[in-house]
């Protein structure tokens, strides 16, 4: 006997919910605040142990390769759970799945006080892979259930926003708190905070169709989308995805992209420790530079074909032609940085590579070529395996840094971009053309 989720029930069709209490104005876009605020705690989380890797590195007497196992572990978990996640959120519900994940991932994140060997932060940067997945399945599907169509491209652009926020606030919040409480205080603080947030997301997040504070008209705002939404439409078989080149375009560009993301997420903060002796005060003061680049990368990465469109441009050439921008500039960024001794050149340089990669925007390449119902599914796989590429070359990564240096890293950072672009020409090609495949 089949059971609808118990978890969060709906209500009648076409009948408004009865409320004493005073409607929130807008409450949507509060629910998207919310969603913000947690991928900036995920990313924030997910940022601690690389701000504080030099500092652990020295007192547990850690290698390069050592960090580079450590990565490689969560992001294994984190490639499976990519794809996992979603199904979970579906069958319980986004507000219990918030629950569950943000509380696994917070828990994880705190129990790193625990850590003095390599498998112990191997063990639970594992663990932190298996919950942050969550935050972006789930955020992608309460966007869905809270906004109308015309609105869901701003919400998820504000629940993005959170990940740059996140990724600017972890070297000064975390070095504060290291240089005053400890390393170990640095995980139990940004870990807790995530249980503090889970506060008012119980409070204020329940379905439209029957959330006591929402008023009526915002109320048949939001559910006017749901007819479109709820349609019967079967995402296609994986064998036919599988036979179409367009999908492999877009896996293999996150497979050779994704890596640079974590390198940069990851080892950016070792590498001024490393190459220019920064300290966490030093971190603390500077290491947002990039960061915040990044999030202005994502930003130009939308506004410049935006505005090349409105010139007369077709999509397929605004979208290749600013990719084709970022990677020029990203290959005088990356063999510009081997060359400088100059901490200041150094760190605008490296934002000049974040800006540049955020601006690639190659998370964005199946919308531009998969009809609704497989928009999911290909990024899903792109994800796993750009996951999964990142977690091999985490390996890679330490082992060189301890041998050679960050310059080959570099090197073969600038070699990926232009085979990514190629891809895109090759087997993704024209964009902003929906190819129509059979379900």
């Amino acid at each position: 006997m089949n059971r609808a989720p118990i978890s969060e029930p709906p209500a009648a069709s076409g009948h408004a919910v009865p409320s004493r209490k005073r409607p929130v104005r807008h409450l949507r876009w509060y629910i998207a605040g919310l969603l913000c605020l947690a991928s900036a705690l995920n990313y924030l989380d997910r940022q601690t142990l690389s701000v504080l890797i030099g500092t652990i590195k020295e007192q547990l007497h850690l290698s390069n390769a050592s960090y580079g196992d450590i990565n490689f572990w969560f992001l294994v978990s984190y490639g499976v759970m990519y794809a996992v996640s979603g199904r979970i959120i579906d069958f319980i519900g986004t507000r219990r799945g918030f629950l569950l994940f943000v509380s696994g991932w917070s828990l994880a994140n705190m129990l790193h006080i625990f850590a003095s060997t390599v498998g112990q932060f191997s063990f639970f940067r594992f663990l932190l892979g298996v919950f942050e997945p969550g935050s972006f399945t789930g955020g992608v599907k309460a966007v869905g259930e809270w906004f109308p169509m015309r609105d869901r491209a701003l919400a998820i652009g504000i629940f993005n926003a959170g990940t740059a926020l996140g990724s600017v606030a972890a070297a000064p919040v975390v070095s504060v708190i290291a240089v005053h409480w400890g390393w170990r205080a640095a995980f139990l603080v940004t870990g807790a905070v995530g249980f503090l947030w889970l506060i008012p997301w119980m409070m204020f997040f329940k379905q439209p169709r029957n959330h006591p504070r929402l008023s009526e008209e915002e109320r048949q705002l939001i559910l006017e989308g749901l007819p479109e939404e709820t349609g019967r439409v079967r995402p296609p078989r994986l064998g036919v995805l599988f036979r179409m080149r367009e999908t492999w375009g877009c896996v293999l560009v996150r497979a050779l992209t994704d890596p640079i993301s974590y390198f940069l997420l990851f080892w950016i903060p070792l590498y001024f420790q490393k190459q220019y002796h920064f300290d966490l005060k030093q971190l603390g003061m500077f290491l947002w530079i990039p960061y915040a680049a990044a999030a202005l990368g994502n930003l130009s990465g939308g506004l410049l074909p935006r505005f090349l469109i409105g010139r007369g441009w077709t999509l397929d050439r605004a979208r290749k032609s600013t990719m084709a921008l970022m990677t020029t500039l990203l290959l005088g960024c990356l063999f510009t940085v081997t060359q400088t001794s100059n901490p200041t050149a150094a760190l605008l340089l490296v934002a000049g590579m974040t800006f540049c990669h955020g601006g690639w925007s190659n998370i964005t390449l199946p919308a531009e070529v998969f009809p609704k119902n497989a928009i999911a599914t290909v990024t899903g796989l792109g994800g796993t395996l750009g996951s999964w590429m990142g977690a091999l070359a985490m390996l890679g990564t330490g082992r060189v840094v301890d041998a050679y240096g960050f310059t080959p890293i570099f090197v073969a950072c600038a070699v990926l971009y232009p085979l990514a672009l190629l891809l895109v020409f090759v087997l993704i090609g024209k964009l902003g053309v929906t190819r129509q495949i059979e379900s």
